[in-house]
């Protein structure tokens, strides 16, 4: 996905900081500090590109983005994408295809282009960071592995998308002034902006359908959430991928 000259050295900045908040010889408040720092950026940067698309929207484009999630533990990792596409305004739509006869899941995510780019950064970090600290969780000896850990993951997943959601509405409610300056609200621009995404999903899935909710059995939930919590998002404490078809609209 490409970058605008403006938002480029932004965005290099947060990769460098997440990359030393997933470094596994960091401290738990060093991670936190470095992510803190990285959100805050993400979200100033979210705010500026709905600012600036409200002059020219063709700064800020509506767009998708195919996501090839790898084994194992596709379908959490699926999951983990759609709360964070979720809360930074995108939409995800689950495919499950058979190329060359191996199952191949993947998420279609439609929002727009800044968007698109925090959902990637923060979902590359996010992951390494879940799978560092699930590795160092204990299974206890009553569960199945599996089990233990897809439902960790769940919760993982579950404190990120509901962390991210306040940090987003707090990022909008600070920014609330600038929007005034412009003769609107933050509520009514991303009101718009969501329902461009909406529409664009819907015109590529005309006849899109509800999957099922899923059932776990593990008992790795709550430490997951814990872990979720503590991955620090941004609001005091801000809290296997490959890509495909980098951005096939615009």
């Amino acid at each position: 996905m490409d970058e605008t000259d403006d938002s480029g050295p932004m965005l290099a900045k947060v990769r460098k900081l997440l990359a030393k908040a997933e470094d596994p010889a960091a401290t738990t408040a060093e991670a936190e500090t470095y992510t803190a720092k990285a959100a805050a950026l993400m979200a100033a940067y979210g705010i500026d590109r709905a600012l600036l698309a409200l002059s020219d929207p063709s700064l800020d484009v509506v767009g998708d983005l195919v996501v090839v999630l790898d084994r194992p533990y596709a379908a959490d990792k699926a999951d983990l994408l759609s709360a964070i596409a979720g809360a930074l305004g995108c939409r995800a739509v689950r495919r499950t295809r058979y190329p060359d006869g191996t199952k191949e899941l993947s998420l279609h995510l439609f929002g727009h282009r800044s968007d698109l780019q925090r959902t990637e950064i923060l979902f590359t970090s996010l992951l390494v960071q879940a799978l560092h600290a699930l590795a160092r969780t204990p299974v206890p000896s009553w569960d199945h592995p599996a089990a233990f850990r897809r439902s960790w993951l769940a919760g993982f997943s579950g404190a990120i998308g509901r962390r991210l959601d306040r940090v987003e509405r707090a990022a909008a409610e600070h920014a609330q002034d600038r929007f005034t300056g412009h003769g609107t609200s933050s509520a009514l621009v991303l009101a718009d902006r969501s329902q461009a995404v909406e529409a664009a999903r819907d015109d590529a899935y005309p006849h899109l359908g509800r999957a099922s909710a899923r059932r776990l059995s593990g008992t790795g939930a709550r430490d997951g959430w814990s872990a979720g919590q503590r991955a620090d998002l941004g609001d005091g404490r801000l809290g296997g991928a490959r890509r495909r078809l980098p951005q096939g609209r615009s």
